[in-house]
């Protein structure tokens, strides 16, 4: 297994910490260059900037996508470790020497971490004996080398302690080998985590109309969340707003051959309508490329008895 362990700033730390955030946004001031350092369940650690050189926490990684600052207001809001957009900002313009006029909408690399933890002040971890001071970003471990086990038995270890994991999280003793074999974990997806993961399998395109204007495309719920509908892709379909809203509603939906139904409402309620009617019929011109990802006939099905106003 291994491990990524990154450095930020205390105020960051300390925002998500006192807002309990379940989810997170470490991101990255670039917005240029790939994370390809973990794979999706391993541990994103949290390290402060010297001199407090400990691991004060950390996630599951889940994900890295290069979105706009406003979409990951959007998406995370203080999860990004931050009170408001302007602050984040503020910080984005700090790190790469830019302002609101030459970037009004500065892009930055989204490491997305799922089921966060926090450590108190007396449980931080000294960073390993290996850590070297001039490290810029981050540095990684993997268990199968000694100071990475040590550094991956020390985590587990404060998790236990702190007793904030859910028990399938952590590693069971096996035989006298107390930390056994690493399991895989599935990271939860969050409502944040939902929208970029939804934004990215559409390609950043609306699925009924192409439209790639990125302010204006939302991730919509086929089953909503409060009927329980899972933060899942395949419960999803990335819109233009207004088909969002009448997707919502009732006013349009989408069959199990993925093709688009416009209701009759429309008109009799609104006596337009137009535009919507010449998309009934057709098929979603952006579908994800994995068919595991593809909108479940089961949701769709729900949506089309459930919401769709016929």
């Amino acid at each position: 297994m291994k491990m990524y362990v990154g450095i930020t700033d205390f105020d960051w730390f300390n925002t998500l910490k006192q807002a309990n955030c379940d989810e997170v946004n470490f991101w990255k001031p670039g917005g240029r260059s790939n994370f390809k350092a973990l794979a999706e369940g391993d541990f994103f650690l949290f390290k402060l900037h010297t001199p407090n050189d400990f691991i004060v926490g950390g996630g599951f990684f889940l994900k890295f996508s290069i979105l706009p600052s406003s979409l990951a207001w959007e998406a995370f809001g203080i999860a990004n470790g931050a009170e408001n957009l302007q602050v984040l900002n503020n910080r984005i313009y700090k790190y790469k020497k830019t302002n609101r006029l030459i970037d009004p909408d500065p892009y930055i690399g989204c490491i997305i971490l799922s089921m966060p933890f926090y450590f108190d002040k007396q449980d931080w971890i000294p960073v390993p004996i290996d850590w070297n001071r001039n490290i810029v970003q981050g540095k990684i471990y993997d268990t199968k080398e000694v100071t990475g086990m040590a550094l991956y038995k020390q985590v587990q270890d404060k998790l236990r302690l702190q007793g904030t994991m859910q028990p399938e999280l952590l590693k069971e003793d096996i035989g006298e080998n107390r930390y056994g074999k690493e399991q895989i974990i599935r990271p939860r997806i969050g409502q944040g985590a939902f929208k970029v993961l939804i934004t990215d399998a559409y390609q950043r395109r609306c699925a009924i109309t192409g439209e790639k204007t990125l302010p204006v495309l939302e991730a919509a719920h086929i089953k909503p969340y409060g009927h329980n509908g899972p933060h899942s892709i395949n419960n999803g379909l990335l819109l233009r707003r207004d088909f969002h809203t009448l997707f919502d509603r009732g006013y349009i939906t989408v069959d199990k051959n993925f093709r688009v139904e416009v209701s009759h409402r429309i008109k009799e309620d609104f006596g337009n309508g137009k535009e919507y009617y010449t998309h009934h019929g057709s098929k979603l011109i952006i579908l994800p490329e994995r068919k595991d990802q593809l909108p479940d006939a089961q949701y769709l099905k729900w949506h089309n008895e459930n919401v769709y106003l016929g």
